[in-house]
């Protein structure tokens, strides 16, 4: 192009220094730009709550947690009510935010929405494409790597993108964002049921398998009934705390 040639013909005969170089030696990178203050805040207290880190029954004090983050009391206003609203924490005014705690209640509506979803959208996965195949043999090959570390909150994470996979594979956006809606109560309680029942772990390892081989044979009927069981066990839970 015409700038281009341009822009060479004006270019000095000796090379000046670039973004990363001065004339005395490699210049200092810029410091990565932090997100905004309410944003780490939101960040922080999501993850400690979602990591069993705050406790169900926690009090978060304003000025604890802007000090543990390093911003001042605003943005950790705007973060707590923005956390409310998830369902995460109750805030009491001039006393803090308590992190509520896993209910009974809560994990029967997860598990009546999970087999509604999960039911409907294995089904409908079969035959299952090799791409999907593939995808959930890696996240099962992962998730057995982090349960044999002891790192059940990843184990966790990966357990409800094992589940993820297959309802997005249906191809129904509608059905792929109410699902994602539930994400944060769903790792949360699947972090809080390892810590509780860690023999839970090799059952899951054992049900992902089982579902999968449903459905790399295509057996759609034994794959609806595999995601059944395995949905179901977390019902029992209902007629008892987490802890």
């Amino acid at each position: 192009m015409r700038t281009c040639c341009i822009y060479a013909v004006r270019m000095p005969a000796a090379p000046s220094p670039t973004s990363t170089e001065t004339a005395s030696g490699p210049a200092k990178q810029p410091p990565a730009k932090q997100p905004p203050a309410a944003e780490r805040v939101y960040a922080h207290v999501k993850q400690g709550v979602l990591e069993r880190r705050y406790e169900g029954g926690t009090l978060l004090t304003e000025g604890e947690l802007a000090e543990a983050v390093g911003v001042s009391r605003t943005p950790v206003r705007e973060a707590l009510l923005k956390l409310e609203v998830e369902g995460l924490i109750k805030l009491y005014p001039k006393k803090g935010a308590l992190v509520l705690p896993v209910s009974a209640q809560e994990i029967a509506d997860v598990v009546e929405t999970r087999q509604l979803v999960e039911e409907h959208a294995i089904r409908k996965a079969v035959p299952a494409s090799p791409a999907l195949i593939e995808r959930l043999t890696q996240l099962l090959e992962k998730q057995r790597e982090q349960a044999e570390a002891g790192d059940l909150a990843a184990a966790a994470v990966t357990d409800r993108c094992f589940h993820a996979e297959i309802v997005r594979s249906g191809g129904n956006a509608i059905l792929s964002r109410l699902y994602d809606q539930l994400r944060d109560r769903q790792l949360r309680m699947g972090v809080a049921v390892m810590h509780a029942h860690p023999d839970r772990v090799t059952k899951t390892l054992t049900e992902h398998r089982e579902i999968l081989e449903a459905l790399r044979s295509g057996d759609a009927e034994a794959a609806v009934d595999h995601v059944h069981r395995h949905v179901s066990w977390f019902s029992s839970l209902a007629r008892g705390d987490v802890r």
